[in-house]
């Protein structure tokens, strides 16, 4: 089943944008969508872009990267905390190319900040000199998220009201933006985006996966198993080899606190494995929040399941779509 209607008239580069919450079958679809239109599949995913983490953040195989081009899949290191910022100017790179070799750009991934930035643009923040953001993370180091979330609260009330005082990096993120304009991060983010005369223009047609939510927590429960039979511990052993800082983004993806917990003897196997589970489930839950809300004019699908032979079903009312999509002048 698809509701919703489809873009407005184009004038910019057509790109095909599709999400949804994790285990929902995106990157089949995307896959689907690439080798039917000649289309390169670029991630949009904030875990998928560190090459670290290939199993954990069910990054696509040898088998799916030789049947379509893939592109921002593993292509930064954990040490290195990748913004909404810095994905777009990748993204945005990545859709010229494809474009200009005449290729149909299909983003696919669930990191809603991610598209939003894609599609709607940036909040005109100004750049945080690297002295004040060093400071601020030694304050957090100092202080632990506890205290920095009550100081902040003093300082900041709006923004300590949105954060929990476990988020360490946007704790450091609001603090630091305070810190060097003297406003709230929160008056930032409520100005209208930045015009970028130099980034392509899109005509997005956004597919919005909405499976039943029972049948993405299975799927949730089920994957993580197979993550684990695939070597995930392995893979968040050798992480934690590298000694990075715990509040780096690729330090929280779903799956690596609950395994490296497990790794320095504070629980057992099967506890990790049971909080992993539940840490995806509730991610889940949030995204399908998001997108729920998000995405204004987005199709709509809603397969009665997860999974190839459910997106199966569905096939031909998407293709037509999306051919409906790229005649429209």
């Amino acid at each position: 089943m698809v509701t919703g209607t489809g873009s407005g008239k184009r004038d910019s580069v057509p790109v095909v944008v599709i999400g949804g919450p994790t285990a929902s079958g995106k990157s089949a679809l995307a896959l689907a969508v690439a080798e039917a239109f000649g289309g390169t599949v670029i991630n949009a995913d904030s875990m998928q872009v560190y090459r670290e983490l290939e199993i954990l953040t069910a990054r696509p195989g040898t088998a799916e990267l030789s049947r379509a081009p893939h592109r921002l899949y593993g292509v930064m290191s954990a040490s290195e905390p990748c913004s909404a910022a810095r994905w777009r100017e990748l993204a945005l790179a990545e859709i010229e190319m494809s474009h200009g070799a005449g290729r149909l750009p299909v983003l696919v991934g669930g990191t809603g900040l991610y598209l939003r930035a894609l599609l709607d643009g940036l909040s005109p923040i100004p750049e945080v000199p690297p002295e004040v953001r060093a400071a601020a993370r030694n304050r957090m180091a100092a202080l632990g998220g506890p205290a920095f979330h009550a100081e902040l609260a003093r300082r900041d009330p709006v923004m300590a009201a949105r954060l929990a005082p476990g988020d360490r990096q946007r704790l450091v993120r609001a603090w630091e933006v305070l810190e060097a304009t003297g406003r709230s991060l929160a008056d930032w983010q409520a100005e209208p985006a930045r015009a970028d005369p130099d980034a392509p223009r899109l005509t997005p047609l956004c597919l919005v996966l909405e499976p039943p939510r029972a049948a993405v927590y299975a799927a949730c429960d089920a994957r993580f198993r197979a993550m684990l039979e695939a070597g995930a511990l392995e893979e968040v052993r050798r992480l934690a080899a590298l000694h990075l800082d715990p509040a780096l983004p690729a330090m929280k993806a779903v799956g690596v606190p609950e395994l490296m917990a497990h790794l320095r003897g504070e629980i057992d196997l099967l506890s990790a494995i049971a909080a992993a589970q539940q840490a995806t489930r509730r991610y889940a839950k949030r995204q399908f929040t998001w997108f729920r809300h998000q995405l204004p004019g987005a199709r709509r699908l809603r397969p009665e399941g997860v999974g190839e032979q459910f997106l199966e079903s569905l096939r031909s009312l998407i293709f037509s779509i999306i051919r409906q999509f790229l005649l429209t002048p």
